[in-house]
């Protein structure tokens, strides 16, 4: 079913609505003069937890998410919810043991924070890795597969769709940085959540034929039982992607932390938080939201499998499910799919922006920032610098756009391909930010073996034993980086920097709420797995 008027004016009236907020908090306020590094780059360290969690989901669930996991649902079925499951878990790790030492030291970049801990040389290394990753991984494959459901229901040109996505989420945060993304991520996070339970209860409600969502639920289960196995066999066709136990126990811990603990991306939002105390209150808010998740992005796709059965592409589901929608709905669930594509985007953007900015420009330039000293300033440099995180946004976004039909134009499954490619870095910078956080001994040339062994280790199994499901990969992969780097921080000389990371006399006692929390995150954990193993 193509657009209706009324759905272009739902649409319409979200896109001016959301870019007016934005650019309603980006404001400067009377007297404060114009931004420093501090307000662009970490809304001023003054985040609520409210903002923080929303951010976090906001800037997690994108297009890759929401098109090419419902894909793998599709193709693969209720497994995939791991990566959103096991991810709640890991926001309760990253808030009790993760942020009391980064924000008691005033992290504001993770490359910042390899520096102050290993050396120089390491951070200008994870700051180029970090931006090529981010420019032709992540932010091409959101808006490329954001352009895929733009084209699949609203019958715009692709092209033309990768180009209005991309040029929207830069013009909507490039005035006001990290506060106009973070501040306005709650009403994306809404529209995001209420889009997809909508879709979810109406796909369900198709399959039920007249006899409601229950009834949707029972013939969809019937009908497709293998899609709803949480651990996989050995002998399931997708058992390399998501490898039985391996999810729980093995290498997806792996690629969970450091995606939600040690990413510029992710973790700059608790960065910028108010206080430990508001940055905790914002991980746990996520970590009940991811749970959420699956509900709202793989069942679409598993019903698909009975709705759909003969898509050309499994990346295909969630659009053909949003096309079942009626007049209205269809407009409120495709403004729901624009906020996540738009959030995310923007996100990316963002820290895009802060890497090159404070970890690579004024590094080169040797230039100090008011982030870097926690005073406000306002000076030329300030002012300068600010300007070079808008015209990196912006550049980075034209090579994104230029650039993705050429990688991802013949992917099948984007989602499972951004985990792969990303898996071969992930063990090492695991090990590299584990043993910077909670081992002294731990150096520089430690460091460079873990990060060079898990990339050189990762291509070998690669090429030689391909058929090693990539999350066992990862597993062995950091164990042994992980070794390599401990021999390698004995057998030379301790670090000499002096401005190291302070660990000691860090408390990683939580409040009472946060531990009921958690407590109750792991029980809603144990019961989905047992329902669903």
């Amino acid at each position: 079913m193509p657009l209706q008027p009324i759905d272009i004016a739902v649409i319409a009236a979200y896109a001016i609505f959301i870019f007016g907020l934005a650019q309603w908090v980006s404001r400067d306020k009377p007297g404060a003069g114009p931004k420093n590094t501090t307000d662009y780059f970490l809304a001023s360290r003054n985040l609520p937890w409210w903002a923080i969690g929303a951010s976090l989901i906001a800037a997690n669930i994108s297009a890759e998410q929401i098109v090419g996991m419902s894909g793998s649902g599709y193709a693969i079925g209720l497994a995939i919810a791991s990566y959103e499951w096991m991810a709640a878990a890991t926001l309760l790790i990253v808030g009790k043991f993760f942020l009391p030492i980064f924000l008691r030291n005033e992290i504001y970049t993770m490359p910042q924070f390899l520096e102050r801990r290993y050396g120089p040389s390491i951070r200008t290394l994870m700051a180029v890795f970090w931006l090529a990753l981010y420019v032709f991984v992540n932010l091409t494959s959101i808006i490329w597969l954001g352009s895929i459901a733009v084209t699949k229901v609203a019958g715009v040109n692709q092209d033309l769709a990768l180009v209005i996505l991309g040029a929207f989420a830069l013009l909507y945060q490039l005035r006001g940085g990290l506060k106009a993304v973070a501040l306005t991520d709650i009403v994306q996070v809404t529209l995001l959540v209420m889009g997809g339970l909508i879709i979810a209860g109406l796909t369900l409600s198709e399959l039920g034929q007249g006899a409601g969502i229950a009834a949707g639920w029972s013939r969809l289960t019937a009908a497709a039982p293998d899609h709803f196995h949480m651990i996989l066999s050995p002998g399931n066709p997708h058992y390399a992607d998501l490898p039985g136990l391996s999810v729980l126990i093995g290498g997806m811990w792996i690629a969970n932390l450091s995606y939600w603990g040690f990413n510029q991306y992710i973790i700059q939002r608790a960065l910028a938080a108010k206080s430990l105390d508001e940055a905790q209150r914002g991980i746990l808010f996520a970590a009940f939201l991811k749970l959420l998740m699956p509900i709202i992005i793989v069942l679409p796709g598993i019903a698909a499998v009975v709705l759909a059965p003969d898509l050309a592409k499994p990346d295909e589901a969630y659009p053909t499910m949003m096309r079942l929608l009626p007049p209205g709905l269809l407009g409120l669930v495709f403004a729901a799919l624009i906020a996540a594509i738009i959030a995310s985007t923007a996100s990316k953007i963002n820290s895009i922006a802060t890497i090159f900015t404070l970890d690579v420009y004024a590094k080169a330039r040797k230039l100090k920032t008011d982030a870097e000293d926690s005073v406000g300033g306002h000076g030329s440099n300030e002012r300068h610098l600010v300007l070079v995180g808008r015209l990196a946004a912006t550049s980075a976004i034209v090579i994104a756009i230029l650039t993705a039909r050429p990688l991802l134009g013949s992917s099948e499954q984007a989602f499972q391909f951004i985990q792969e490619f990303t898996g071969f870095f992930t063990p090492g910078i695991t090990v590299i930010f584990l043993l910077g956080l909670f081992w002294k001994r731990a150096n520089e040339a430690g460091a460079i073996a873990g990060a060079v062994t898990s990339v050189a280790l990762s291509w070998l199994f690669k090429a030689l034993l391909p058929a090693v499901p990539f999350l066992d990969r990862m597993g062995i992969v950091f164990l042994v980086s992980l070794a390599l780097a401990v021999v390698a921080s004995l057998v030379t000389a301790p670090s000499a920097q002096k401005d190291t990371i302070e660990a000691t006399g860090v408390s990683f006692a939580t409040r009472p709420a946060f531990n009921a929390g958690g407590i109750a995150v792991i029980l809603i954990l144990v019961v989905l797995y047992a329902t669903f193993w």
